[in-house]
């Protein structure tokens, strides 16, 4: 074989090749599905959300290290739920804790997610803690007296 035929593709494709520009795989973390609620969730694929962490699970010293995260899309009211909600996990493994997740935090999290165990999860997933939504108020100046 020629030289300047080494390592080239001489071979005509039947279809066209669409061009991906210069994204590289890196556009694939940016088409995520953004999702309204959780009863928008797909069985499986890669998604956008903003929600509440419900409960968390953090596992025994003797086991593997993994921090486990319930997800719903809105906190529960005073009282407690009267109907089940839909609701996701978050997995972070190697993880015993994750400092700034606790119950009652509000996350924009994004991940590839499967049902396991019949819940649907998503294993390490991108995050960002969200403040808390306020009423809109700013708080009243303090006067000195």
């Amino acid at each position: 074989m020629p030289k300047e035929l080494v390592g080239k593709n001489t071979a005509k494709a039947s279809h066209p090749v669409p061009d991906t520009g210069s994204r590289g795989s890196g556009a694939l973390a940016a088409s995520g599905k953004m999702l309204n609620s959780l009863a928008e969730l797909p069985e499986r694929g890669r998604i956008i959300h903003r929600g509440y962490v419900e409960s968390i699970t953090i596992l025994p010293a003797e086991q593997a290290p993994a921090f486990t995260v319930s997800v719903v899309d809105h906190p529960a009211p005073p009282g407690g739920r009267r109907v089940a909600v839909p609701h996701l996990h978050l997995i972070f493994v190697g993880q015993r804790r994750v400092p700034g997740i606790l119950a009652g935090t509000r996350l924009n999290y994004e991940g590839m997610v499967a049902p396991i165990d019949g819940v649907a999860t998503i294993y390490n997933p991108r995050y960002e803690i969200l403040p808390e939504r306020s009423s809109g108020q700013l708080p009243k100046p303090k006067t000195s007296s």
